[in-house]
């Protein structure tokens, strides 16, 4: 949703020259152009302005980018993911232990018609996941809870939790639908 509008673009590769910003560069040029050995994700990337994804095109297919200064900015170091939730009501009706291949032709079907053609062949690969179960959801409240842990542990103070609580913690935070 932080790429919905026209002038996301700017915000990416930086404003034009006499553009307010135009000194600061692009907030993805600028951190790729510091540092090329990224990862770089573009979450829901569906709902990005067709703009961006014009951006993007050019960094998929050429390996790099121009920014609002006219430096060119070398993308071929760095990984871009992108997720989406189109299709993601086939993976909801999945059963645990069904495998999300059952439903790949209905996923990328959806996929197919909300992306352009010259996008998707430049993408090198799509990946469906599972939805979390309550066990995943188990797992990840004990490691948040150990992070948790650690920062209070730095401030002398000591969390204990029994098995009941974090049940009660893994219980609120699941919902079957999204995970």
């Amino acid at each position: 949703s932080e790429f919905m509008e026209k002038h996301s673009v700017a915000r990416l590769i930086g404003a034009p020259p006499g553009y307010v910003g135009y000194e600061e560069g692009g907030a993805l040029t600028e951190a790729v152009r510091r540092r090329p050995y990224q990862v770089v994700l573009f979450d829901e990337i569906e709902k990005a302005h067709p703009d961006v994804f014009n951006v993007l095109l050019q960094v998929l297919d050429d390996g790099r980018l121009t920014d609002g200064q006219g430096r060119t900015v070398d993308f071929r170091n760095t990984l871009i993911i992108m997720t989406s939730n189109l299709g993601a009501e086939y993976l909801v009706n999945l059963g645990e232990d069904q495998d999300v291949d059952a439903v790949r032709d209905e996923v990328m079907s959806v996929v197919r018609a909300s992306f352009r053609p010259e996008f998707l062949n430049r993408v090198d690969e799509v990946i469906l996941f599972h939805r979390l179960r309550r066990l995943d959801m188990d797992r990840i409240v004990e490691i948040q809870l150990k992070r948790l842990e650690n920062l209070l542990t730095d401030r002398k103070i000591a969390l204990s939790l029994d098995h009941d609580a974090i049940e009660w913690l893994a219980a609120k935070g699941y919902d079957p639908a999204y995970g």
